[in-house]
């Protein structure tokens, strides 16, 4: 199991140190055009985590291109951009653009601006059409079922799911005043753990895409609860603020018991580990169940690749 960072979460051209300690690291979020983002105070610390309202600033599609995805290449890992617009031809262009990456994160859900007109499952189709680059889309809980538009992207030709974004919420200072100058922001810390381990449970139920975890990571403990509900990857981000080295951490004995779960939906070798999530019922529709699927994979990774699979559409495992 691979440790990534969550977009927005760590500036690798400041703490490149931090950075090299991932197995990956997602870039922020890069639109066509820059973006100053909300007026500060944009991060504000809560009892059980922190609400941000950063409103996806960046130096936008061209300068990103030219000056900072040359500087990030030279941290000597794999990177994952992530993308994000207005609408779907924003992200397939910005898309279409890129190359010499290992992934593209398309940042659907972010709560601090606008979403965009076109659905998930049309970005998704348009940006498809536009690279053979690996696509993960990124969802957010806030939709009342998840899980349908897993399956959505999924059918529109995304490679895999990054669980979830951050969820709206707002806080009061002592005098009752919002504490983020835009009022609401994105919650993220360990508040947002329970929910994000329904979502990972729900989508891997749903389809058979490879999903990165996160929501409220900090402990080796947290990544086999992710891995249990059917996370291929986890992804740090609220802690990596106070403590750089998370990673390390989170790299602990116990994830060695993670990857077994996600090579084989086993977990009998790790007794402090407690009883695997039990199966959501089959859809309908009668798509496999986490551990049927799991176990198949096992089988593919030790036989070698079944065909059809080209270097940039493998199972990122």
């Amino acid at each position: 199991m691979r440790i990534l960072n969550a977009s927005g979460c760590l500036d690798a051209l400041v703490a490149p140190d931090v950075a090299r300690q991932l197995d990956a690291f997602v870039t922020k979020t890069v639109t066509p055009l820059p973006r100053e983002g909300s007026a500060p105070p944009r991060i504000a610390e809560t009892a059980h985590g922190m609400l941000n309202a950063i409103g996806l600033a960046n130096p936008g599609r061209e300068r990103f291109l030219a000056e900072h995805l040359p500087r990030l290449g030279e941290l000597g890992i794999p990177l994952w951009v992530s993308v994000g617009g207005f609408c779907a031809a924003d992200y397939a262009e910005t898309c279409s653009s890129l190359a010499g990456i290992e992934a593209i994160e398309l940042n659907l859900s972010c709560p601090n601006v606008d979403e965009a007109a076109d659905s998930a499952a049309e970005i998704v189709a348009a940006c498809r059409r536009a690279t053979e680059l690996r696509l993960y889309a990124k969802l957010s809980a806030a939709h009342p079922d998840v899980a349908e538009v897993a399956r959505a992207v999924a059918a529109a030709g995304a490679d895999g799911l990054s669980l979830i974004n951050t969820l709206r919420g707002f806080a009061l200072d002592k005098q009752l005043r919002p504490v983020l100058a835009r009022g609401s922001g994105g919650l993220s810390g360990p508040a947002l753990k329970p929910i994000a381990l329904h979502a990972v449970r729900a989508c891997s139920e749903a389809t058979d895409l490879p999903i990165v975890g996160m929501g409220g990571i900090e402990t080796g403990r947290d990544a086999l609860e992710f891995a249990a509900c059917g996370a291929y990857e986890i992804a740090l981000g609220t802690v990596l603020f106070a403590d750089p080295g998370a990673p390390a951490r989170a790299k602990s004995p116990r994830l060695k018991v993670a990857d077994a779960l996600v090579r084989s939906a086993g977990c009998e070798s790790d007794q402090d580990a407690g009883p695997r999530a039990g199966p959501l019922a089959r859809p309908a529709d009668g798509r496999p169940r986490p551990s049927e699927r799991r176990a198949r994979q096992a089988r593919e990774a030790q036989e070698g690749p079944q065909g059809g699979h080209g270097p940039d559409r493998e199972d990122p495992r």
